[in-house]
């Protein structure tokens, strides 16, 4: 495609945006059969038409992360890292009214896998770099383009490996920003914090028998008592967000029962049931408090009730508005003139690594006025909305390098 409209053609650096674009969404990177090796080829070829260096490091089973680096005119200072995933989200073929792999354009929009979530933000790095290098602007601090593979649980298979290594020690990075999320307003949505993650394994013991009796105090009646007191704990936490009209779902504890497991035959009632819940607590410390009074209280219900955490991560505090990368960024927003809305992630991200190595992290994608469709078929991106999005992180790059 030589423009994405012939009647409105782009001028050269914007096309030349559109089709790294364009040509980076064309890589099926879908999980969970990864094309790494396109992916990395391609960012190899970005990171030499910028003339910076390029490393490729792998993770512990082997998948790569790529990093290209603009070194900045003080090296004592700390650099700043800005990240994003190479794979995308596995799609369902015939859900999809675009070939999801072929950045289809029409009315304006790019149709492909990837395109919100985070091919666009990664080609928007590297166009925002190649502006300032075009206009000769070098920074004070080193920039760092890291493109990751999408993490599993624990981590160890992406930025919770790479913290611990002394290649990212050597890095010396100060901050960093990860991708956000799309906005359906007008606002931008800068996520500040996130969301840990506490999983329990709820053991619900009672009196075995023979499925023709009518026993009392069975396994299944303890499970009934538990489950009681978890809804009640959802119903209140429910009514918080429904309470607070400018709260998300990331400013209260949600509380899933994901499993139930007992009984060995369907006429014998078993002396246990074991049921696992999935819980995500916000930064706040009395919002922990509060749920270890809840699994208290379930203990309480029975003797034979036992909490067994199977997961319980540190809460992570909110970025602080007072360091002097979030003064910069916020400077940079009153040069774009776009407004930005502070929020909590509802789940877990790499930024728990980077809390524990010491780093900030700030979650960020310049989309607003779009439908969030980064799991969903036919995800697309405006074209409008990715080339402001080079703009954006123009201005980014220069407040975070000169901060």
């Amino acid at each position: 495609m030589l423009q994405p409209d012939e009647n409105d053609p782009l001028p050269p650096d914007s096309l030349l945006a559109f089709r790294n674009f364009t040509e980076y969404l064309r890589i099926n990177s879908a999980r969970p059969n990864v094309n790494y090796d396109s992916c990395v080829e391609f960012l190899e070829r970005q990171a030499e038409s910028l003339d910076l260096p390029v490393l490729v490091f792998r993770t512990t089973t082997g998948k790569p992360m790529v990093l290209i680096t603009w070194t900045g005119t003080e090296l004592g200072l700390p650099g700043i890292l800005f990240t994003s995933q190479m794979d995308v989200a596995p799609v369902c073929a015939i859900e999809w009214g675009h070939n999801p792999f072929a950045a289809e354009v029409a009315n304006g929009r790019i149709y492909a896998r990837g395109s919100q979530d985070s091919k666009s933000v990664g080609i928007q790095y590297i166009e925002a770099i190649r502006r300032m290098k075009t206009l000769r602007i070098t920074l004070k601090r080193t920039i760092y383009l890291l493109f990751m593979p999408a993490e599993n649980f624990d981590g160890h298979d992406g930025m919770g490996g790479f913290v611990q290594t002394e290649d990212f020690v050597g890095l010396n990075v100060g901050y960093v920003l990860c991708p956000g999320e799309a906005s359906p307003h007008p606002e931008f949505v800068v996520f500040t914090g996130e969301r840990c993650v506490w999983n329990m394994d709820v053991h619900c013991q009672g009196d075995p028998s023979h499925g023709s009796f009518l026993n009392e105090n069975t396994a299944g009646e303890i499970v009934t008592r538990v489950l009681h007191k978890c809804f009640a704990y959802r119903t209140k936490q429910k009514n918080k967000l429904i309470a607070q009209p400018n709260w998300t779902i990331g400013n209260v504890v949600t509380i899933n029962l994901t499993k139930i497991e007992g009984g060995d035959e369907t006429y014998m009632v078993p002396k246990e049931f074991v049921l696992s819940f999935e819980c995500r607590i916000p930064p706040e410390r009395q919002q922990a408090v509060e749920l270890e009074e809840e699994m208290a209280q379930w203990e309480e219900l029975s003797d034979t009730i036992r909490v067994q955490y199977t997961v319980k991560e540190p809460q992570i505090p909110l970025a602080s508005p007072d360091d002097i990368y979030w003064i910069s960024l916020i400077e940079a927003a009153h040069v774009l003139k776009i407004q930005v809305k502070p929020q909590i992630f509802g789940g877990p991200t790499h930024r728990r690594h980077l809390h524990k190595a010491g780093v900030p992290v700030i979650g960020f994608s310049p989309i607003n006025n779009t439908p969030m469709l980064s799991h969903i078929a036919d995800e697309y991106l405006e074209i409008q909305t990715f080339l402001r999005g080079i703009t954006i992180y123009y201005e980014i790059f220069y407040a975070l390098g000169f901060a």
